[in-house]
């Protein structure tokens, strides 16, 4: 498959119109699969985020944004919506050639999977309620949720779009401006989100995109002009960035890392578990948050698990991303793809057998690849089982019993999904309830977007989708009246 000329963009989209940067570097996309450029576009510094946040200010305190009716407002975004539903093959082949995402996966997942999440955001929407009366102990109240106001939305490489719209959807139907902040590998989907809104007819102020680098990605979420950051990536940026916001008080969603545990029960029909677990332990190349990149398999069934899995990560197709036929492609950066082969070697050095992959695929001597890899013989306590790799490395952990299997799941620091399979859904609804994590399946995998997503313990603070995520875009306020008044 061939992969589109270099795409080349001189401006950056501030306050919803292109203008020149302040500054003259410029961000190379390269091709994980070609290693070659396949966009450039300039990359924001401290003057332009200032510019940024001076046009999304004027727009909350004085511009109609967050003055304009809600069905308004869902009516510009459900054209957001719909023109990114009619271009989802081009977004799809985009973040393709960004990331290296296969494009199978991706029609699904990086584009019609964003496209449910404004749908369900303007679902959420459309039950909206910005006033309500409440009888209080000492009097009638007037409960009233406005917008939180200007925020920044810091989105990750792995699923750009699909993070975009968790957090863009529901703050601007909440009425707020948004300064989105896509990383440097995938800046060029971004554009195009820029492109669509504009046309939706967002007013001016209201959307800004800025990729950068770390100094002014920095420099955004410390700035005092912002009211709310988003961020989702790592543990270690996540902890940074609510070190600096807190010096605003400025308040924070943060959707980190993951280590999820797919536990195979006994009784589990053990066709339908590795078919269910292998496409979303290896998914989007295994840079995915909530893979199930730890399987816990009863020692008694151990080694018939051990081998269809082994088998079934063997038959993966991996090669170009572009390719439909494609399961597996490249990971996104040289450095992710030495980050995982550092790990295959950490993991034999700890005593972890490779029952499949732990190097690169042959055939493919260009791009950054990495064979699916599952390590056999994993005790929970070595670091491969720990800690978030980021790369299509699985581990099969054994365990003796239930009680085992719910401690080992739970020993993590992480806490954000998981999964069950068992032939008791009852049961499987049991052990959902005991582990702490945001989000569990029941002999599937799924996230659904009219549910809160979101982690326990390292794995972030606040939720996105549903009516909680829209509740991360809002603020309280409470009006007192007369004793005996009624609300208007």
């Amino acid at each position: 498959m061939t992969e589109a000329a270099v795409m080349e963009y001189k401006q950056l989209y501030i306050g919803g119109e292109l203008t020149d940067p302040a500054g003259g570097e410029v961000i190379e996309v390269i091709s994980p699969h070609t290693e070659e450029a396949v966009g450039r576009v300039p990359a924001a510094c401290p003057a332009d985020v200032d510019r940024a946040v001076a046009a999304a200010r004027e727009a909350f305190d004085h511009g109609p944004w967050p003055r304009t009716p809600i069905g308004e407002r869902i009516a510009v975004v459900t054209r957001i919506k719909d023109a990114l539903a009619a271009r989802h093959e081009e977004v799809a082949r985009l973040i393709s050639t960004e990331n290296g995402s296969p494009y199978g996966w991706g029609v699904f997942a990086q584009a019609l999977g964003a496209v449910l999440v404004w749908d369900a955001a303007l679902t959420v929407a459309r039950d909206f309620v910005a006033e309500e009366p409440r009888a209080g102990v000492l009097g009638p109240l007037l409960v009233r949720r406005e917008p939180v106001g200007v925020v920044a939305a810091v989105v990750p490489w792995n699923v750009p779009q699909f993070v975009a719209a968790a957090k863009l959807a529901p703050a601007l139907l909440a009425g707020c401006p948004v300064i989105l902040k896509p990383s440097p590998e995938t800046p060029l989907d971004a554009y195009l989100l820029a492109g669509i809104a504009a046309e939706a007819g967002l007013p001016p102020g209201v959307l800004s995109v800025l990729p950068a680098g770390r100094e002014t990605s920095e420099y955004l979420v410390g700035h005092p002009g912002v009211d709310k950051v988003s961020f989702t990536g790592s543990v270690a940026t996540g902890k940074r960035v609510m070190e600096v916001a807190a010096r605003n008080l400025t308040r924070v969603t943060l959707e980190l890392g993951g280590k999820s545990a797919a536990i195979v029960l006994p009784d589990a029909d053990l066709d339908a578990a590795v078919a269910g677990i292998v496409p979303n332990a290896w998914m989007n190349n295994g840079q995915a948050c909530v893979a199930q990149t730890r399987i816990l398999a009863p020692r008694r069934h151990y080694a018939e698990i051990a081998d269809r899995l082994t088998a079934a990560a063997r038959a993966l197709v991996v090669g170009d991303p572009l390719d439909p036929a494609t399961q597996v492609g490249p990971l996104v950066a040289r450095r992710q793809q030495r980050r995982s082969l550092d790990y295959v070697e950490l993991g034999r050095r700890e005593g972890a057998t490779v029952l499949t992959g732990g190097g690169r695929p042959a055939g493919l001597p260009k791009g950054w690849y990495v064979e699916p890899t599952l390590f056999g013989d994993v005790a929970n306590t070595m670091r491969v089982a720990r800690e978030e790799i980021f790369g299509p490395v699985v581990c099969l952990v054994p365990y003796e019993d239930e009680e085992e299997a719910v401690r080992i799941a739970d020993d993590s620091d992480y806490g954000l999904s998981g999964s069950v399979w068992t032939a008791d859904v009852e049961r499987g609804v049991e052990i959902a309830r005991r582990i702490r994590t945001g989000t569990y399946s029941v002999n599937t995998f799924s996230l659904d977007m009219l549910g809160p997503f979101g982690g326990f313990k390292n794995s972030g603070l606040g939720r996105e989708f549903g009516p909680e995520g829209f509740a991360e875009y809002l603020e309280h306020k409470m009006i007192h009246l007369p004793a005996g008044e009624g609300a208007a």
